[in-house]
């Protein structure tokens, strides 16, 4: 299975990368986009601000949009998660348009938000295999889906319950770094590429 990194120029994916073929992933870290839709798998990584990011999308995101709504097989993680949305409080920028809802500046005493965190999580696959989910948090804004039900796990900080990770079709997004979050991180990463390998029919 051949699964596209998608590289926004923003920062350092090397933890990503490594993570991804510790699950047995043939890794392409890209920039190309026509590249990236013609592969089984696409990840987006969770390095950079959403401004800089959402100008690395396609010009035209209908066949992003399009080809997540279908079925892709996909991971957004943190800012990558974020990018499902429409915009953010953080930048002017248009991102994929997924997950209807915005992504606002997290209300708290300090931000941004640094460490780990406990995750409440729903019987998603993404997490089989998973209990008493913590995780490595390093984010300043969290999103809100208009849809209840595209919400699979949440997170509290500061007293404030978040949305966590999301799901809509085959796209999953975290907000937090599973890539940083050790053996539970490793094991979330692991099973988006299975995932995404039954999906796709791959071996």
């Amino acid at each position: 299975m051949k699964l596209a990194l998608f590289d926004y120029g923003a920062g350092n994916i090397h933890s990503l990368h490594k993570a991804l073929e510790g699950a047995d992933a043939e890794v392409v870290t890209t920039t190309d986009w026509t590249e990236a839709l013609g592969l089984d798998a696409l990840v987006l990584p969770g390095v950079g601000a959403f401004g800089h990011a959402a100008a690395a999308l396609p010009r035209d995101r209908e066949p992003l949009r399009r080809a997540l709504a279908a079925g892709l097989p996909c991971l957004g993680i943190c800012l990558g998660m974020q990018l499902f949305f429409q915009s953010s409080d953080e930048a002017t920028g248009i991102g994929i348009g997924l997950v209807p809802g915005r992504v606002r500046r997290l209300e708290a005493p300090v931000v941004p938000h640094m460490g780990w965190n406990d995750v409440e999580t729903t019987d998603d696959p993404l997490f089989e295999g998973i209990e008493g989910l913590v995780t490595y948090y390093a984010n300043s804004y969290v999103c809100e889906p208009r849809d209840p039900d595209a919400v699979i796990a949440w997170s509290t900080y500061a007293g404030r319950r978040f949305t966590a990770g999301v799901r809509v079709a085959n796209s999953w997004g975290v907000q937090f770094h599973p890539e940083k979050s050790s053996t539970q991180g490793r094991r979330l990463v692991g099973n988006f590429v299975k995932l995404a390998r039954e999906i796709g029919g791959t071996s």
